[in-house]
């Protein structure tokens, strides 16, 4: 669950620090006070793209953090996405620092990428934006809906028909090679025979062309070399080691301890003899084959000529030779392997079809049983006579999703027909269906956190205290966080925090603190009776408080799953 939220010098936070509880948590304030920084401070930290004008006016970087305990669950899924990350006391603790420069995230001191933090937290927090009822109008949303209950629920038909969707449009390009005309790949198969012969015949191997340079440009520089080893033969044959050995062996008679450099002596005039022995094989040998020299020239001319033309070197014109023998082969083969493809293509259609048949009919069942939980979640917000289904029509071509074309149809008043969702319905109605859809959805799935932005919008009076009873009774196994302007909710509070925007010194900052019992009260009498708190107003807060705190007591206070649930004007 979120333990604590910390943001600092973002947007009109200077520094704010909230730590949450169990059971429902609850934050007020008046409007424009910074509700949304807050939920913007959240999407940061889960890797939303951030923003340099969200860092605070006059600082140079802006601080969000949250920091989650997790369950033995989530630490297996996150170490699966992630084998460096370091979970101690299962704890997971995101901090994302922005700057002018640049944005640097660290999840328990690893530094990640944005694409990585999403992909651990999404497990963990479900934010869901401003206005996001709306999207029950927008086409292909009833679908997701369907999905979203089936992945909960661990079916792996919805992989596999995208699986087949992929792999058939992987075929349908693979035969898009085929679409050579008949005298195009002739006249193409006729030179690549050509250019083929070319490289064959001139038996490329790698490193020859080297090895030839270095040979031919011995040859080519002969007479040189012969010149030079003749005025080294003529210094050598110059040296004179007779005299210096015979006036050692002289001296050594008066000191024997010069008989090492009469030795070396020796030794050198051994080594000057084995040089001139040398000089003169090599001497007598170093003649130029003019015909091993034309044929050398001829070589490297050929070698580089292809060499050249093919990619300009041996390992490339090799490779060349490779890809176009394939392509040749490829030319060779092109009818039956084109009718190869066209029948790929048919058994995939076919596979691809069956799949999503079979998703479809799989769909429809799961429908129905999600249909029938949201049409109880409904009933229990309010709409007591709702009805409640998913249209099927079938799509002329499979796509990655399948077959299915879904729409939710709804009733909200007795004897009334079934209607498609989009004609029916106010924003504030809209925003009870999804919570409805949503707290379905949350009861088949292990995200620890689920943001809701607006819930209440549109909605007063006893539509209220039917949409606090059903946030109180998912408090009872999730840590619901909950922003809000009506008191019949924020009355069933089990900790209450107020956010709160102040101006000092020509600067406005936006703060978040808990509130006492008595200063509970006083902010439920504001949200009742507005700035101007009397006595009236007081003890209606208190009369709220009382009525939701006795059908609390009716209810288990356990909290067996430490979920998240936030919810967001």
């Amino acid at each position: 669950m979120l333990d604590r939220l910390l943001v600092k010098d973002l947007a009109l936070i200077e520094k704010s620090v909230v730590e949450f509880s169990g059971g429902l948590n609850v934050l007020t304030g008046e409007t424009g006070a910074g509700k949304s920084i807050l939920l913007g401070s959240i999407q940061l930290a889960l890797g939303q793209k951030a923003n340099k004008d969200l860092i605070r006016h006059g600082k140079e970087q802006a601080i969000v953090e949250l920091d989650f305990s997790l369950t033995e669950e989530e630490v297996r899924r996150i170490q699966a996405l992630e084998e460096d990350l370091e979970l101690e006391e299962e704890r997971l603790l995101i901090r994302r620092k922005i700057s002018e420069k640049k944005s640097d995230i660290r999840v328990n001191d690893l530094g990640l990428t944005l694409a990585k933090l999403r992909e651990i937290t999404g497990g963990l927090l479900d934010l869901h934006g401003q206005h996001e009822h709306q999207s029950l109008l927008r086409e292909g949303s009833h679908l997701e809906i369907i999905d979203g209950f089936r992945k909960k629920q661990g079916g792996k038909l919805l992989e596999e028909v995208a699986d087949a969707y992929h792999l058939l449009q992987e075929k349908k390009r693979a035969l898009q090679k085929f679409s050579l005309k008949e005298e195009e790949r002739k006249r193409e198969l006729d030179f690549l025979d050509f250019e083929i012969q070319e490289l064959e015949e001139a038996h490329l191997s790698e490193g020859e062309e080297a090895e030839l340079t270095k040979e031919y440009s011995l040859y080519e520089n002969m007479d040189r070399l012969k010149s030079l080893l003749l005025s080294a033969k003529e210094s050598l044959e110059e040296m004179d080691f007779h005299r210096p050995i015979q006036a050692v062996e002289e001296a050594k008679d008066f000191d024997e301890s010069l008989k090492g450099l009469s030795d070396s002596l020796y030794d050198l005039e051994a080594v000057g003899e084995d040089c001139l022995r040398s000089l003169d094989h090599y001497l007598d040998h170093a003649e130029v084959d003019e015909e091993k020299l034309f044929t050398l020239g001829e070589r490297l001319e050929q070698i580089r000529r292809v060499m050249m033309k093919h990619g300009g070197t041996e390992a490339k014109a090799l490779a060349a030779l490779a890809k176009k023998e394939e392509r040749r082969s490829f030319l060779l083969d092109y009818e039956k392997d084109e009718e190869k493809a066209k029948k790929a293509i048919v058994e995939q259609e076919k596979l691809l079809r069956e799949k999503a048949l079979l998703l479809s009919k799989e769909r429809q069942e799961d429908a129905k049983v999600l249909a029938k939980q949201i049409q109880g979640e409904m009933q229990e917000m309010g709409f007591l006579d709702t009805k409640f289904e998913f249209h099927f029509q079938e799509k002329k071509e499979p796509t990655e999703k399948g077959l299915d074309e879904v729409e939710a149809y709804v009733s909200l008043n007795p004897e009334e027909p079934l209607r498609p969702l989009r004609e029916v319905g106010s924003g504030g109605e809209l925003s009870r269906i999804m919570l409805s859809i949503k707290t379905v959805l949350a009861d088949t799935d292990g995200v620890s956190t689920l943001i809701f932005d607006e819930i209440d919008t549109g909605i007063s009076g006893r539509t209220a205290e039917k949409v606090g009873e059903k946030l109180q009774k998912i408090a009872k196994n999730h840590q619901v966080i909950l922003i809000t302007h009506l008191p019949q909710i924020a009355a069933k509070a089990d900790h209450h925090f107020l956010i709160e925007k102040t101006v000092e010194d020509g600067a406005t900052h936006t703060r978040i603190h808990p509130l006492e019992e008595k200063e509970s009260i006083e902010e439920l009498a504001r949200l009742l009776g507005g700035d101007e708190l009397s006595e009236a107003s007081l003890e209606n807060a208190r009369e709220l408080k009382a009525k939701s705190k006795a059908k609390k007591t009716k209810a288990s206070n356990t909290y067996d799953k430490e979920e998240t649930l936030v919810i967001l004007e």
